[in-house]
């Protein structure tokens, strides 16, 4: 897309005029302006313009938007309050059903540190969670978290285990250039 802000805003009024006859209007609060270079948000994704890291090239990116990270936090948080006395199976059940559907929904995204982050946000809150409630000191944690050979475990309940999201597979492109498959095949 070529042009300047004027060209934007003429196109907007002519948008406006096509949609008025149908009885509908643009949102001008929803309706935004933006460069690419600045990125917008929309439906949980940031798409921004950037430069290739050791390249010249620039390419539309598509992050996960911090309002999404802030809200799938906020869930695991308020699962993992230090006040709380809820059994530990069925707390890792619920933050593993949070867990899969949003690494699902932003797998497509450019996302694996985020994904990291989020797994060792949530590894953190469980076990200050648990040394909390049962009043233990890192000693206790590491003897429940390792094997008889000292290698870290993932947190587990009685066959439950902690979903890892940064394993999902990261699928940036499902189709190229001009592969794209039509719906009705």
């Amino acid at each position: 897309v070529h042009g300047t802000c004027d060209d934007v805003d003429t196109l907007k009024e002519e948008i406006a005029q096509v949609l008025a006859p149908m009885g509908l209007r643009l949102s001008e609060s929803k309706t935004t302006v933006v460069h690419m270079s600045d990125g917008f948000d929309f439906l949980g994704f940031h798409i921004q313009w950037k430069r290739k890291p050791g390249t010249k090239k620039w390419y539309v990116y598509t992050f996960i938007a911090k309002r999404s990270i802030r809200s799938v936090k906020a869930k695991i948080r308020a699962l993992t309050r230090r006040s709380s006395t809820a059994d530990l199976k069925e707390t890792l059940i619920r933050i593993n059903q949070i867990l899969r559907g949003w690494t699902n929904y932003f797998r497509h995204a450019v996302a694996m540190s985020t994904f990291n982050h989020i797994q060792q946000f949530t590894w953190w809150r469980i076990v200050s969670w648990q040394k909390k409630l049962h009043r233990w000191g890192w000693g206790q944690v590491r003897r429940w978290l390792t094997d008889h050979t000292g290698r870290w475990q993932p947190i587990s309940a009685q066959g439950t285990r902690l979903y890892n999201p940064a394993t999902i597979g990261i699928t940036r492109y499902r189709y190229r250039g001009a592969k794209i498959q039509p719906p009705w095949v």
